[in-house]
């Protein structure tokens, strides 16, 4: 049986759970560089750390992956037509304008596997507590790629104007680690919206140290100038936080469910 790693503290992904992640793999020996996430026909949203040693050439994009090893029915590949770096991210200053759009070669089709996420808009405030979601598939340890998992109930803290900061549940030890930088970090009330994109974890063996995370909604007018035609869908969310009547998802939920959430995409 093939071992296979996942975020720590995290759940096996019901196949479909997650259609926006994106898994963004080198192309000479298609391994995995980092997870990104969809929010368009034509664009993905990542970490400008995950491309200081990749260009267009040596990018592969996968979409409605759900394994790193194995087989992938509902999945599709993209080449990247260009990939946008923020042009004042400074990996030495505390990951400052850690973010980056890859135009893919193509537009995808959405179906049930494979569709969008909202984007948090300016100005969007996020309570403490605010319960969130991390996908990807980052390891426990080095050696073996995860298949897509999920991790669950943290506890939000804003540092520096660019960047959520959540410190992790006892019971959860980290959100994540090597292989889950630039994917998306999501909340869900109506709607699922990314609030962050994955940038460091500091400790994924004691809670008390977190993970850090881009502040998408400060960056709602370079993504729109980036773009510029068949804009993602952005959400103002105001001292959100998760509905008592929402549980944390549990990853058994059925297709009928995420049928009904995904009529409310954007």
């Amino acid at each position: 049986m093939t071992k296979r790693y996942t975020i720590v503290g995290g759940q096996n992904a019901v196949r479909g759970s997650w259609p926006w992640q994106a898994s963004i793999n080198y192309v000479p020996n298609e391994g995995l560089v980092c997870g990104g996430s969809l929010i368009n026909k034509d664009w993905v949203l990542s970490a400008a750390q995950c491309f200081q040693e990749l260009n267009a050439s040596t990018t592969v994009i996968y979409l409605g992956r759900q394994w790193q090893i194995g087989t992938n029915p509902h999945q599709i590949s993209r080449t990247v037509a260009q990939i946008i770096i923020h042009p004042k991210y400074n990996p030495d200053n505390f990951f400052e304008n850690d973010i980056a759009l890859v135009q893919l070669s193509s537009s995808v089709t959405f179906n049930d596997y494979i569709r969008p996420v909202c984007l948090a808009a300016a100005g969007s405030t996020f309570d403490a507590g605010t319960e969130s979601w991390i996908t990807g598939w980052g390891k426990l340890n080095y050696g073996g790629e995860s298949n897509l998992t999920n991790n669950q109930n943290t506890c939000a803290r804003i540092i520096p104007d660019n960047i959520l900061l959540y410190w992790h549940d006892v019971n959860v030890k980290c959100l994540s680690m090597q292989g889950d930088g630039g994917g998306p970090l999501v909340i869900n009330g109506s709607q699922w919206i990314q609030s962050g994109i994955s940038i460091f974890g500091v400790n994924c063996t004691a809670p008390k140290y977190p993970g850090g995370y881009t502040r998408v909604s400060h960056y709602q007018d370079w993504i729109s100038s980036q773009i510029k035609s068949d804009l993602p869908g952005f959400i103002k969310s105001s001292g959100f936080r998760s509905s008592p009547s929402l549980p944390l998802l549990s990853l058994s939920l059925t297709f009928s469910i995420f049928s009904l959430i995904f009529s409310l995409f954007c």
